[in-house]
């Protein structure tokens, strides 16, 4: 076995720099194990009666279409099964669109008249899944056909890393704080802040420490919370929806989401603690909600619900205070719930979500129950938004 060398150093500056270098090594080898030799993630291939599942097809249909030449084979096809990647999938979406007398069904995008669905993702605590729900709804909806824009409004950049994207490594540093800033000399329309990311469908405005400038900045600033909005304004026609993780904090970064919002998701775990400290953030998200309208700023919203993640349905004490929180708030908070499960655990060690993961990867029980949570929760995301529409 290696022998690990001691870390040492006489200055604690010194100490804490070395520290951070070993990490950032240690990540970064680590990463390398889950994304392609080229260190870009991929995303598995999908099993024909997933896709199937996916474009709202049949397999027997699927497999028709192929066969009549209506839809291509797929690349790694074979007499045994077909696979389809997930680029296949997008191109496969809009061929079906062509010849349906409901293209909607396969290719869900917002129609004329329809608003772009913005959803902010917020919550002050720390441990919530905030940033897991963000992106495990941001995979549901985009391998369901729709155009969705991340954008990661936490300095940490925990969002941009699950999305594959190292900013300074890869793009000069580009970030949403470049399309957010006022400073004359980082100014950056928003459509070049935007990255593709490895699933079609799916961009993403990264983060990186640098956007903790924008708190310094917006203090002389009384509209710092619309520049987000009219960020997002820039390219609303490219997308149907659009998801922002904010910090676990209510600061300033939190609010210009609120304004830019037109739904509000609260995800939190099934604790007195969580519930303790989601009444406080209540609390002062009311007081701030208020002095964002004492300055001209209307904030209206769609849907404002809570999200229970971590969720043990197995667990009585658990289930005592989601069933407590149910009756408090009734359909304020979501039917649906993200299960605790070492899938989704394993999977975000590796800055993936289970979408990512094939079945046999994990324990197939394990999969089943963690993406079916997923799935529930997406659906439900879906079914909001398609009431905001008023396509139901």
């Amino acid at each position: 076995m290696e022998m690990m060398t001691p870390i040492r150093a006489d200055d604690p500056a010194k100490l804490t720099g070395l520290m951070a270098n070993k990490l950032k090594t240690a990540v970064k080898t680590h990463l390398k194990q889950a994304f392609a030799p080229d260190q870009k993630k991929v995303m598995r291939l999908i099993p024909i009666a997933e896709a199937a599942e996916l474009l709202g097809v049949s397999m027997p249909y699927l497999r028709k279409c192929h066969a009549d030449g209506t839809l291509p084979e797929p690349t790694n096809s074979s007499k045994q099964q077909r696979r389809y990647t997930a680029a296949e999938l997008w191109q496969f979406r809009q061929l079906l669109a062509e010849k349906s007398r409901t293209p909607a069904k396969h290719l869900p995008w917002r129609r004329e008249g329809e608003a772009l669905q913005v959803w902010q993702f917020m919550n002050f605590k720390g441990g919530c899944s905030k940033t897991t729900a963000t992106v495990h709804a941001a995979h549901y909806l985009a391998l369901h056909g729709f155009r969705v824009l991340l954008i990661d409004m936490d300095p940490q950049g925990s969002l941009t890393g699950m999305c594959g994207i190292d900013p300074h490594a890869e793009f000069g540093g580009l970030t949403i704080y470049n399309a957010i800033t006022n400073m004359s000399d980082s100014k950056t329309p928003m459509r070049e802040v935007i990255k593709d990311t490895f699933l079609p469908g799916l961009s993403i405005a990264p983060a990186d420490l640098m956007l903790s400038e924008f708190k310094m900045e917006s203090r002389t600033d009384p509209l710092f919370a619309t520049r987000l909005h009219t960020a997002i304004g820039q390219v609303q026609d490219d997308f149907d929806v659009v998801l922002i993780d904010s910090p676990p904090e209510l600061d300033i970064l939190t609010l210009t989401g609120m304004a830019a919002s037109t739904s509000l998701l609260v995800p939190m775990t099934p604790s007195m603690m969580d519930l303790a400290s989601t009444a406080l953030f209540l609390e002062l998200a009311s007081t701030y909600m208020g002095n964002l309208a004492e300055r001209g700023i209307n904030l209206e919203y769609d849907h404002m619900r809570f999200l229970v993640t971590r969720d043990e349905p197995n667990d009585s004490p658990s289930q005592q205070l989601v069933g407590f929180l149910r009756a408090i708030f009734t359909d304020r908070v979501m039917s649906a719930t993200s299960y605790k499960s070492t899938a989704v655990a394993d999977a975000t060690i590796l800055k993936q979500s289970i979408y990512e993961l094939s079945r046999g990867d994990v324990n197939r029980d394990t999969y089943d129950r963690a993406r079916s949570s997923m799935d529930a929760v997406g659906a439900e995301i879906r079914q909001m938004i398609d009431a905001s529409w008023g396509r139901i």
